[in-house]
């Protein structure tokens, strides 16, 4: 799995050239589901809607064909199916098709509009519980992209060592290195010791071995995301991780043991149980600020004051109720919105153009149960104003 990053995003949602095709479904990553297709049957499903669509919009047979060949394509790839996240979310216009597999349930849904439906994707970005996990172990590291609930491996690029000998050489098995922490009080102290000579190389060589791998894991991280990363490893390689660590937001604590004794569920889970408290402050401070700021102008559950808001890029905060949507016409020379009760042709998804309008101004986005939304009288959206 490759990652998705933030200016990806914001490409999909500079793109209007009409039809732009967004296809969600759920998918699962081994057991009886992927051994008999279906997933591959959810995505014909979807396309067979999409192609319903795109007849009602006037394309004939041969273009609905030719604009869904790549969907096509990725039907009859056994390979893909079999390297599979939690959810799977598709882009096609006539000049773009791109792909994700995503640590993210999504429910099945296909939207057919001059833009693309990007506000599934949020969570992977705002208030959600992005991270990231490296493990590390002296013949093999792993990194993974987690949320919330479920956490997937990402494939790390060549600049990633694999083994610390591949950086040290074949002698490192001989050093027998030890660690015992040093004063109490000192974060930053640590002795090593091992069985005869050698024990500063040893300690040399775990640096060079973890600042390659530092360097590699850097080369696939971006600038637009800064989501905690927790590293998994065994209590005397941490410290030494931490002094060559150059990524600006690596969480204080680790997970603690051998990688190898872990699932990924494990693992999922001591990280979550870490982080946890991290996400739930800022979540915590947000939803509070909305409470105290609702009525006096800097909060609103009004949809037409939100979507003026977010067009003028004056929301901090957004909390959107998961599952709920919001369709009908807006129109920016009044900025009102004609509220509709379905997605027709000629209208869109209010929500999502929120959404979008947020994540293009630099605002935060919470997607929150029905139970978990702020205000209890207006449940569907509602906004935290910078001023």
């Amino acid at each position: 799995m490759a990652m998705i990053t933030k200016n990806e995003v914001l490409k999909l949602a500079s793109d209007h050239e009409s039809p732009c095709v967004s296809i969600f479904i759920p998918t699962h990553r081994a057991g009886k589901e992927t051994l008999e297709g279906h997933d591959e049957i959810k995505l014909k499903t979807q396309l067979k809607k999409v192609k319903a669509k795109l007849e009602n919009l006037g394309l004939s047979d041969k273009e609905i064909e030719e604009f869904v060949e790549p969907v096509n394509k990725l039907v009859d790839d056994s390979d893909f199916w079999r390297h599979q996240s939690d959810g799977l979310a598709l882009f096609i216009s006539k000049n773009n098709f791109k792909k994700y597999t995503v640590p993210v349930h999504f429910e099945e849904f296909n939207y057919v509009s001059d833009e693309f439906y990007l506000k599934p994707l949020m969570p992977l970005f705002n208030g959600n519980g992005l991270f990231y996990v490296l493990t590390l172990k002296a013949d093999e590291v792993k990194f993974y992209e987690g949320t919330r609930h479920t956490m997937t491996e990402v494939i790390t690029p060549e600049e990633v060592p694999s083994r610390l000998e591949d950086v040290v050489g074949y002698d490192y098995e001989q050093k027998n290195l030890q660690f015992r922490s040093g004063q109490q009080g000192d974060n930053k102290a640590g002795m090593y010791h091992g069985a005869g000579e050698g024990n500063a190389e040893a300690l040399n060589e775990m640096k060079r071995y973890f600042r390659a791998v530092n360097d590699g894991i850097m080369e696939m991280l971006h600038e637009d995301q800064n989501p905690p990363l927790v590293v998994c490893c065994q209590d005397f390689q941490f410290p030494v991780y931490k002094e060559v660590n150059s990524y600006n937001n690596l969480y204080e604590e680790h997970v603690s043991g051998n990688p190898e004794d872990k699932n990924i569920h494990q693992l999922h889970d001591e990280a979550w149980d870490l982080l946890q408290p991290y996400f739930n402050k800022t979540r915590e401070e947000k939803l509070k600020l909305y409470n105290e700021y609702i009525g006096t102008g800097k909060a609103s559950a009004d949809v037409n004051m939100i979507i003026k808001a977010a067009i003028e890029g004056k929301i901090d905060t957004l909390f959107v109720q998961n599952g709920a949507e919001l369709f009908g016409e807006y129109d920016s020379s009044t900025q009102k919105a004609n509220v509709q009760k379905e997605l027709t042709d000629s209208n869109v998804s209010l929500l999502n153009l929120i959404a979008i309008k947020v994540f293009e101004k630099g605002g935060s986005i919470y997607i929150l149960e029905k139970e978990e939304m702020p205000d209890e009288n207006h449940k569907t959206v509602n906004a935290v104003y910078r001023y």
